[in-house]
């Protein structure tokens, strides 16, 4: 008799087990990506450009190599592994996706700048990617890709406009 009730008992809590198992793959609720689902793609576009911090600048250099960047090329490499895809100079780039104010950038948010020797004030010489808390991502002479202060300096003197991609 004691056998035949640890048998039901045990059929039963078995049978709870897998009805409640079930119940929880039929909600469709995010169990294991939980944490990645939060992680924004311009968070994550800036998280993998990060990776490539000290790699040397170089005009000109090709879209097809992560020994060296330029400004352009980097924001074209660094975009694509999250699917899209950018012109190859900064003025192209400077075109796509939708206008955005300096006060509403978002980080993965394209930032554009008039500086350096080809620098007017008013032409776009130079991309990067915004970063959060006032940062840009982006690769110029030395240090090559870094990140510095948008609001200070030589970036805040000589920024011009922001683009939506994402």
């Amino acid at each position: 008799m004691k056998t035949n009730i640890l048998v039901q008992k045990a059929v039963t809590v078995g049978l709870c087990a897998t009805l409640g198992f079930g119940a929880v793959l039929m909600t469709n609720a995010p169990v294991a990506h939980a944490a990645t689902a939060s992680v924004s793609t311009g968070q994550q576009i800036v998280n993998y450009g990060k990776k490539f911090t000290g790699t040397p600048y170089k005009f000109g250099a090709s879209t097809s190599t992560t020994k060296n960047f330029d400004c352009s090329s980097f924001m074209k490499y660094i975009f694509k592994k999250y699917g899209v895809d950018l012109p190859r100079t900064s003025v192209k780039q400077s075109k796509e996706g939708k206008a955005v104010s300096k006060a509403n950038l978002r980080v993965g948010d394209l930032v554009f700048f008039s500086s350096g020797s080809r620098s007017t004030g008013s032409n776009i010489t130079h991309v990067g990617v915004y970063a959060g808390n006032g940062k840009i991502l982006h690769t110029y002479g030395s240090p090559g890709v870094t990140i510095s202060d948008l609001n200070s300096g030589t970036w805040k003197r000589t920024y011009i406009k922001a683009r939506r991609v994402l």
